[in-house]
């Protein structure tokens, strides 16, 4: 995936926002991060919604991602539950180390999608985070795949610290998203230049809280 940080930013062909979920801790933040700045820090539980933009080349085609990563304390459901809406892409990051943040894929994130996303085509991926982890692996790879399967979700395993598939995640859902035509129609940058960013994050101020790679 080439980013196009010298592209003139009005210049892109297609908008998509993507929506990161998942439990609190999981590593969303960090997983975001390290894909729009290549970096890693140790970041507290996100409070509300934060968001970020990477303009990227990719499938040939200029595209703006708008990636909204939301937080994952129940507290703040009934607000994160509008920023489902005209998403082209979900991606769902439980921690590999961390039983109940699989088992709350089923019991909890794949509900809200099914509530709360607006697009039919809207496309799903599964991200287990914290492979470097290995030692402390409580979620073994066969059960993500066959959680991506019974879900119709696209599937990787990586790491925010070593930014093991890091690109991978977004680089895969945004080209699966770039082969579904309604997705591309609603991506079409004349229609959503000016839409997208109508919403607003309620705060990008992280507090308190243990690591969240």
């Amino acid at each position: 995936m080439a980013t196009t940080s010298s592209l003139n930013e009005a210049e892109f062909e297609y908008l998509f926002k993507l929506l990161m979920i998942g439990d609190s801790g999981v590593g969303k933040s960090t997983l975001l991060l390290s894909f729009t700045s290549n970096t890693f820090e140790d970041l507290s539980p996100t409070i509300g919604v934060d968001f970020k933009v990477k303009h990227v080349t990719l499938g040939g085609k200029k595209l703006k991602l708008a990636i909204w990563d939301t937080a994952g304390q129940e507290r703040f459901r009934t607000l994160t539950s509008s920023y489902y809406r005209g998403a082209q892409g979900i991606i769902m990051v439980y921690d590999v180390t961390r039983r109940d943040t699989f088992t709350n894929l089923s019991d909890i994130w794949a509900k809200e999608i099914d509530l709360y996303s607006t697009s039919p085509d809207c496309i799903k991926m599964l991200v287990g985070n914290k492979v470097d982890k290995e030692s402390e692996r409580v979620v073994s790879k066969k059960e993500g795949l066959d959680f991506a399967r019974e879900y119709g979700c696209l599937f990787l395993e990586c790491s925010a610290k070593t930014r093991i598939n890091v690109e991978q995640c977004f680089e895969e859902l945004v080209l699966k998203i770039l082969e579904t035509p309604s997705l591309l129609a609603e991506g079409s940058a004349g229609v959503k230049r000016n839409n997208i960013f109508k919403q607003k994050p309620q705060s990008e101020v992280s507090t308190g809280g243990c690591c969240s790679y």
